[in-house]
């Protein structure tokens, strides 16, 4: 597997570049984001490893530019900022996921492997725009729709879908979008996620004879449009 790592702390990225050699990675390593963005755009990774403070460009923008460019390129992003603030300014920015600093290396490696053996993405990105079947995200003016039919969604409902459309056809479990969406972890004595996944459901698919937000009893919940 193929990883660039940009981050600018020389032993911190020494540190990552030796363990996941050791690992049988293939690993190049750029310090800022200006020559990150070179490298990734130039060759081809099967994750990006990438620091949100960097000289240069920084993570957030470079990620930015990376999912517009190499939208299929899976990107982690790794950080101290651990806000829920930052997080979701990390997702929004078009990360596939998020971890802090300090880490476990066994975790890291086992999110690279993780995004790696993730299937291509079955929805399409369009710059700023996310699409499964009829279904439209626009990330820059904030609006959902369906069959080109304005819906309204709350900040947690919006994020909730944007998360879905960014990995379609995959399974996500509760506790999965707990920590991604609301930066807790799931316990089984609350049921925020079931409470969002059913506002969302109403809004994208009561009206359409195709539902696309799927129960999977026992695992998660699934944006596909087969049962």
């Amino acid at each position: 597997m193929k990883v660039l790592v940009i981050e600018d702390e020389v032993q911190v990225s020494a540190l990552i570049k030796q363990g996941l050699e050791e690992q049988l990675f293939l690993v190049d390593v750029a310090y800022d984001g200006a020559i990150g963005k070179r490298l990734a755009l130039s060759r081809d990774y099967d994750v990006i490893l990438l620091d949100i403070v960097i000289p240069g460009i920084n993570g957030f923008d470079l990620c930015k530019m990376l999912k517009q460019e190499k939208p299929a390129t899976p990107v982690l992003m790794l950080t101290t900022l651990g806000t829920t603030a930052d997080k979701v300014a990390g997702f929004d920015a078009g990360a596939d996921d998020y971890l802090l600093k300090p880490f476990e290396f066994e975790e890291l490696t086992a999110r690279l492997r993780a995004l790696a053996r993730r299937p291509a993405l079955a929805g399409v990105i369009f710059g700023s725009l996310l699409r499964y079947e009829d279904l439209k995200l626009d990330l820059e003016k904030k609006v959902a729709s369906r069959s080109d039919k304005s819906i309204k969604l709350s900040a947690k409902e919006f994020m909730l879908l944007e998360f879905f459309m960014r990995n379609p056809e995959r399974v996500v479990s509760r506790a999965e979008l707990a920590e991604k969406i609301w930066g807790i972890r799931f316990e089984t004595g609350t049921n925020v996620v079931e409470v969002y996944i059913n506002m969302l459901r109403n809004k994208i698919d009561r009206d359409f004879n195709v539902k696309l937000l799927h129960t999977r009893v026992g695992m998660g919940y699934v944006l596909s449009k087969d049962e």
